[in-house]
C-alpha cells in the first residue's frame, strides 16, 4: 500500500472515530456521513485490495432488460455528455438502483483509472461495495452529488473526481444513477450541473416516451422554455384525466408528489377545458398558448400533442379528427436544433425523413451557424445513434497530413509514422457517422481517392494492401459555394455530385426566427449550476437585435462569458460588454434599463453635459443612471442595491459613463 494510501485509511478512520466519539453524527456532512456507513454498518476496510465485485452476464442482460426504456434514451443523452466533456478525462457511467454500472462512454485518456478501479459494465458501484463514491453514494443520498479524489472512502479509488446525479421515474421511484468520472485534480463543479441537465433530460425523455400513447401537455411559465428540459410535462387520458406528471410539472405547480396530482381533471389544475386546449394547440399550429393555474392565477404557457399511433406518428383527437391538422412526431435529437424557425423546421423535417436511409447530405452555412451540431443530431437521430460519429475539419488539418487522417496507416508506411499503425477517420466511423467539415478546402489530389472510397465502400490504408469494407453515413459542410469552386477547377465536379444527395442551407442567426428562444436555450445550457439564469426584456432586445457576424457560435460566447461575470441570476443591459453596444442601431435608447421609479425625463444637474463621445445606448444609460443617483441623493450603496450590482461596477459606470457628482462638477 502507498504512503499516500496508508495516509489515507489514517484520516478515515481518525474522522470517523471523532465524530462518533463527539457526537456529531447529526451535523455532519455528506461525506462523513457515508464513511460512517461504510465503517460502522458496512464493516468496509478502507485499505482493502479486495477485487471489484462484478455480476453475471446473465444477469446483467437482465438488469439491462429492466431499464430498456431509460437505457434507449439514456445512451444518447451520454454520447452528448460526453462530447461535451471530450478530452477532459472523462467517463459517462448509468448505474441501475443497486449500483450496477449498466453502459459506459470511456474516454481513452481514462482507461488507465478505469483498470484499477474497474470501471465497467456489470461492477457494483454501491456504497456498499465501494464504499463512499459518486454513483453509491448518490443513491443513498437521492440527490446530486461530487465525491472529489480523497473524499472517497477506499483508498483505491481516490484518484476519481466524480459527479453523478439519480434519475427518478414519473412515480418518484429511483431508477438509477448517472455518473461522470475521471481523475481530475480539480473538483468541477460545472460536470455535476452538466451531469444534472443531462438526467433532467433522461426523465422528460423517458416520461414523453413512455406515455407516447396519451395525450401529452408541456408547458412553462416562459413560452421559450416549453420544448426544452425545464419544460413541465402532464400525460392526459383522452377525457382530460391526469394519468401523471413529470418531476419539472411538480415542482412548478407546487406538488411534492405524484399523488397529488395523479386522477384530477386538467379543469381543476388550469382555467382550462380539455377539448378547447387541444382545439388551441392545433390552430396555434402547436406553439404555446396562455393558461392560468386555478389555485394561484399564476400564467403558464402551454401545448397539447396528441396520442402517438401504431406507425409512429400523433393522431388527431377524435373530437378533431375532422381538422387538417398537423402530424407532430416523436422528439428527437433534431428536435433541439431548431425552436421555431420555420426554415430550420423545414430542414428537420427533412433530416427526420431522411434517418433511415443512407443518404448523403451536405449543410451549407456560414461560420458558426451550427453546421456540427446539426449533423451530430442527424447522427443521434437514427439508426447509428449508438455507432461512432467522427468529425474532422478538412481547413484545419495541414495538407501534408489530411492523407494519414482520413485514410490511416499501416506500420512503416512513412518515415516518422507510429510503429503500431494509425487508424484513419474513415474506418474510425465505420458503421456510424463522418462528418467532413469544409470538405470545400479538402486538397484537390485527394478528393480523387475519396470518391473512389465512396463509390466502392471500400479503404486502403496507406502503405495497405488488403482492402478493409467500409460502411458510413456521410454528412459534409462547408461555408464556401461549391459550384464556384468548381468553375475555378478547385473542386471536382463528380464529387461533388456524390456528396450532394440532399442539400441543406442553415440560416445565419441574423436571419433566424427562432433567436429569443434560443438565447433561452443557450442560457440553461451555459447555466454553470443548474439554475436558470433570467436575460431581462432589454438585454433580450439588445441580443435580439445584434448583426452576429460570428452566428451562433459568437452567441453562446458572450453568453457563456456574461453568465460567468455575473453579479446576480438576473443579466441586464448593465452585464452587455462595451463592444456590443457599439453595434447597436440608433433606436438603442427604447433598450436601456428602466428605472424602478420616477420621472423618465433626461435630468438637468450641475455641470452635466452630454458626451458626444457616447452611443446612443450609452446616453441613455448615462441617463438612466443620473435619475437613479438622484433619486438616492447620490448614495452610491443606494443605487448599487437598486441596480443589483456592486458599488466597484457602479463606480466603473460613472467613469465609463462620465457622470461626476455635481457639487465635484462646479469647481471644474
Amino acid at each position: 500500500m502507498s504512503r499516500f494510501a496508508v495516509e489515507h485509511v489514517k484520516r478515515v478512520r481518525s474522522v470517523v472515530q471523532d465524530r462518533i466519539g463527539n457526537d456529531h453524527l447529526g451535523t455532519a456532512n455528506r461525506i462523513t456521513r457515508s464513511w460512517i456507513r461504510c465503517l460502522n454498518d458496512y464493516q468496509l476496510d478502507p485499505g482493502t485490495c479486495a477485487e471489484p465485485e462484478v455480476v453475471a452476464s446473465i444477469e446483467l442482460q437482465e438488469r439491462q432488460a429492466r431499464l430498456a426504456d431509460v437505457q434507449a434514451v439514456a445512451k444518447v443523452e451520454m454520447a452528448n455528455l460526453y462530447q461535451q466533456l471530450a478530452g477532459s478525462g472523462y467517463a459517462i457511467m448509468l448505474t441501475d438502483r443497486e449500483g450496477v454500472l449498466l453502459n459506459y462512454f470511456g474516454d481513452p485518456a481514462f482507461t488507465h483509472a478505469a483498470s484499477k478501479t474497474g470501471l465497467a459494465q456489470g461492477a457494483v458501484w454501491s456504497e456498499r461495495v465501494q464504499g463512499t463514491n459518486g454513483m453509491g453514494t448518490c443513491l443513498v443520498e437521492r440527490r446530486p452529488i461530487t465525491v472529489h479524489r480523497d473524499e472517497h472512502y477506499l483508498s483505491r479509488n481516490i484518484g476519481l473526481s466524480c459527479a453523478a446525479a439519480p434519475i427518478f421515474d414519473h412515480e418518484g421511484e429511483l431508477v438509477g444513477v448517472l455518473d461522470a468520472s475521471g481523475e481530475s485534480r480539480l473538483a468541477q463543479q460545472h460536470t455535476l450541473a452538466l451531469v444534472c441537465m443531462s438526467v433532467q433530460m433522461i426523465e422528460n425523455r423517458v416520461f414523453l416516451h413512455q406515455f407516447r400513447h396519451d395525450y401529452i401537455l408541456r408547458f412553462h411559465n416562459r413560452p421559450e422554455f416549453v420544448g426544452t428540459l425545464h419544460e413541465g410535462a402532464i400525460a392526459l387520458s383522452a377525457e382530460g384525466k391526469v394519468l401523471a406528471a413529470s418531476r419539472g410539472a411538480l415542482f412548478q405547480l407546487g406538488f411534492s408528489s405524484p399523488a397529488e396530482i395523479a386522477g384530477r381533471d386538467i379543469g381543476e389544475l388550469f382555467n382550462v377545458t380539455f377539448p378547447g386546449l387541444v382545439d388551441s394547440s392545433i390552430r396555434r399550429a402547436f406553439h404555446p398558448v396562455p393558461i392560468f393555474e386555478v389555485r394561484n392565477s399564476a400564467r403558464f404557457f402551454a401545448v397539447v400533442y396528441q396520442p402517438v399511433a401504431g406507425n409512429g406518428v400523433r393522431r388527431a383527437p377524435r373530437s378533431l379528427q375532422h381538422t387538417n391538422a398537423a402530424i407532430q412526431e416523436a422528439p428527437c435529437a433534431l428536435d433541439t436544433v431548431q425552436f421555431g424557425d420555420p426554415v430550420l423546421a423545414g430542414h428537420v423535417a427533412t433530416a427526420r425523413r431522411i434517418a433511415e436511409r443512407n443518404v448523403s447530405t451536405v449543410l451549407l452555412g456560414e461560420t458558426g451557424t451550427g453546421k456540427e451540431v446539426f449533423a451530430r443530431a442527424m447522427h443521434l437521430s437514427g439508426p447509428r445513434a449508438a455507432k461512432p460519429f467522427v468529425a474532422i475539419n478538412c481547413a484545419s488539418i495541414p495538407e501534408s497530413l489530411i492523407e494519414s487522417e482520413l485514410f490511416g496507416y499501416r506500420s512503416g508506411a512513412f518515415t516518422g509514422a507510429s510503429k503500431d499503425g494509425q487508424r484513419g477517420k474513415l474506418l474510425q466511423a465505420n458503421g456510424g457517422t463522418l462528418f467532413l467539415d469544409e470538405i470545400g478546402d479538402m486538397p484537390f489530389t485527394l478528393q480523387a481517392r475519396l470518391l473512389r472510397v465512396l463509390e466502392e465502400r471500400e479503404v486502403v490504408p496507406l502503405g495497405g494492401e488488403a482492402p478493409v469494407k467500409l460502411d458510413i453515413r456521410l454528412i459534409s459542410a462547408t461555408h464556401c459555394d461549391l459550384t464556384k469552386k468548381i468553375a475555378a477547377g478547385e473542386f471536382r465536379e463528380d464529387l461533388y455530385y456524390r456528396l450532394q444527395g440532399v442539400t441543406l442551407r442553415l440560416p445565419p442567426l441574423r436571419e433566424r426566427a427562432d433567436r429569443r428562444a434560443l438565447i433561452a436555450h443557450l442560457v440553461a445550457q451555459e447555466s454553470d449550476d443548474g439554475s436558470v439564469v433570467e436575460l431581462d426584456e432589454a438585454l433580450l432586445a439588445a441580443l435580439d437585435r445584434l448583426r452576429w457576424p460570428g452566428n451562433v457560435r459568437q452567441l453562446r460566447h458572450l453568453l457563456r462569458s456574461m453568465i460567468a461575470l455575473r453579479e446576480s441570476d438576473s443579466l441586464g443591459l448593465r452585464d452587455l460588454p462595451p463592444e456590443y453596444r457599439l453595434d447597436l442601431d440608433d433606436a438603442a435608447p427604447a433598450l436601456a434599463v428602466a428605472p424602478a421609479s420616477g420621472p423618465t425625463a433626461p435630468l438637468a444637474l450641475p455641470g452635466d453635459a452630454p458626451d458626444p463621445a457616447l452611443t446612443a445606448l450609452e446616453s441613455a444609460e448615462r441617463e438612466v443612471l443620473l435619475q437613479a443617483l438622484e433619486r438616492h441623493g447620490w448614495n452610491m450603496s443606494g443605487v448599487a442595491r437598486e441596480l443589483n450590482i456592486s458599488r466597484n461596477t457602479l463606480y466603473r459606470k460613472l467613469q465609463r459613463l462620465n457622470i461626476q457628482h455635481p457639487d465635484k462638477a462646479l469647481f471644474h
